[in-house]
């Protein structure tokens, strides 16, 4: 299951409406142009990950409550051929699966990453929460603040979201689970 982009912006909408907030003041909450939010609520783009972040802090949600379904189950089963087919296309140049968004009220969301060396745009990122990132396979250099890790298949890393943070794959292609709790 990939995000579909106009669900998801419905869903934001649906969210801000309710709560008879306007676009430009969940922007100014998120720091960014009343006209990236209209592009999301409309599904013309997909917002980066930590735009999510963003937006479900400002809409006082978790972050489950936009990109999952609204059927709350027990336990949620995402197969490897779903996962694969799945991916997501982000603005920077990674793929991303979001899995169990059957499953409602989630307390973390795990996440898939697949990023290729070179497709990569430079990208500095931080939002509310906390971060743990799993490497599958490849390697890549984490950002935290002014700190520097390398993490390759089998390391896992633990951080503050709000620290500015970014990756760059290191191998032809790095996967890696990515848990914001």
């Amino acid at each position: 299951m990939s995000f579909d982009r106009a669900a998801l912006g419905l869903r934001i909408r649906r969210l801000r409406v309710e709560q008879k907030r306007t676009q430009q003041e969940i922007a100014d909450a998120c720091g960014f142009s009343k006209s990236l939010l209209s592009k999301i609520e409309n599904g013309a783009v997909t917002p980066a990950i930590a735009t999510l972040v963003k937006l479900a802090a400002a809409l006082k949600v978790g972050m489950a409550a936009l990109i999952e379904t609204d059927v709350a189950v027990e336990a949620v089963h995402d197969a490897r051929p779903a996962v694969e087919s799945g991916l997501t296309p982000t603005r920077v140049g990674y793929g991303v699966f979001p899995f169990a968004t059957a499953f409602g009220a989630k307390r973390m969301q795990p996440f898939l990453f697949v990023a290729r060396k070179d497709e990569v745009a430079e990208h500095r990122l931080d939002h509310q929460g906390e971060e743990f990132i799993y490497v599958i396979e490849g390697s890549m250099q984490v950002r935290v603040g002014s700190r520097l890790f390398d993490l390759g298949a089998g390391d896992g890393l633990y951080f503050n979201a709000a620290e500015v943070h970014g990756i760059t794959p290191l191998t032809g292609e790095v996967r890696y689970i990515n848990i914001f709790a």
